[in-house]
């Protein structure tokens, strides 16, 4: 079973249809497995930085800062113990932590299936012929997506004001040029990436998804599909 999506030139005026596949397209929303990939996924992006000295890697305190007995204070063997200031931290963040957690392929293609279905549902999946851009010009990028935004009633950075956050956009090419992407790197709301390395994490921090060449995207997409089902048997 296939549903069908209207395809845009840079024109903004419809250019043909494009039959959509259910599996990719129609699946039903699931909570339970989006928040286990998208949070794995963050893990698996995070870079453990923060990281404080124990006792045994601060200097100094390897003297008895007095004799134990007799002074009337507290007995202290090094002045490197985490009561001191300038002491070794107890229980602080380490930068050998791994946060990294596997995720099983069945389980990475179908949460990026039922991104897209949302998405989709939703009416922020938008496919266009071609941007048009051969050489690198923002200006002419941000036109289109706006003509493209004004044509489906989406609000889409290059239209009239200012861009907000509300109108972040995902551009999905089935070949991402050199030009396209110089010409949409310094879009604050903007993000360009080859369909083949769509993700859920991409999908879901951006509002509109635009994806160009829909016969050949979504020939990648199945076969990636396909490609990683088979793999996760």
């Amino acid at each position: 079973m296939s549903m069908e999506a209207p395809i845009y030139n840079a024109q903004g005026k419809k250019a043909g249809t494009i039959a959509l596949p259910e599996r990719l397209f129609g699946e039903a929303w699931n909570a339970s497995l989006m928040h286990q990939v998208v949070t794995s996924m963050q893990d698996n992006a995070r870079t453990p930085v923060a990281h404080t000295k124990d006792r045994g890697e601060v200097r100094g305190g390897g003297k008895k800062p007095w004799r134990q007995k007799g002074t009337g204070r507290a007995r202290h063997g090094s002045i490197r113990s985490p009561i001191w200031v300038g002491c070794g931290k107890a229980h602080g963040p380490r930068n050998e932590k791994q946060f990294a957690r596997a995720i099983p392929k069945k389980m990475r293609v179908k949460a990026l299936a039922v991104a897209l279905s949302r998405k989709w549902k939703d009416g922020e999946i938008f496919f266009v012929d071609s941007l048009g851009l051969a050489e690198p010009k923002t200006a002419v990028a941000l036109k289109v997506l706006g003509t493209i935004g004004a044509a489906v009633g989406a609000a889409m950075p290059g239209g009239v004001g200012r861009a907000k956050k509300t109108q972040k956009t995902l551009v999905a090419f089935s070949d991402l040029t050199p030009a396209a992407k110089k010409s949409l790197r310094n879009v604050a709301c903007v993000e360009a990436k080859a369909v083949r390395d769509l993700n859920p994490v991409a999908l879901l921090k951006n509002k509109y998804l635009v994806i160009e060449n829909p016969a050949a995207s979504i020939a990648v997409l199945e076969a990636r599909f396909g490609a990683e089902r088979e793999a996760g048997k």
